[in-house]
């Protein structure tokens, strides 16, 4: 079963990465992150989609991933 406030997380923490530069990545200390957004960048991770368990640098895959992610925010924002 599809855990929806999971896959939230996850896309939250996707629309964090700047696709304008793959130099820029993210950083989720987990002594001062939510549990939940841990848990989140540690599941990118495992799904492929960044090159860090705690954040790192989009891979391939999580380009194309952040990419949809952010089109829908903006699409939904209009």
């Amino acid at each position: 079963m599809i855990n929806v406030s999971e896959r939230i997380e996850e896309i939250k923490l996707l629309n964090q990465f700047n696709l304008d530069s793959r130099a820029n990545g993210i950083k989720v200390h987990s002594h001062e992150a939510a549990p939940e957004v841990v848990a989140a960048a540690e599941r990118l991770f495992n799904k492929g989609l960044t090159d860090h368990v705690d954040g790192g640098y989009l891979t391939e895959l999580g380009v194309e991933a952040a990419t949809h992610a952010q089109s829908l925010m903006r699409l939904l924002a209009d």
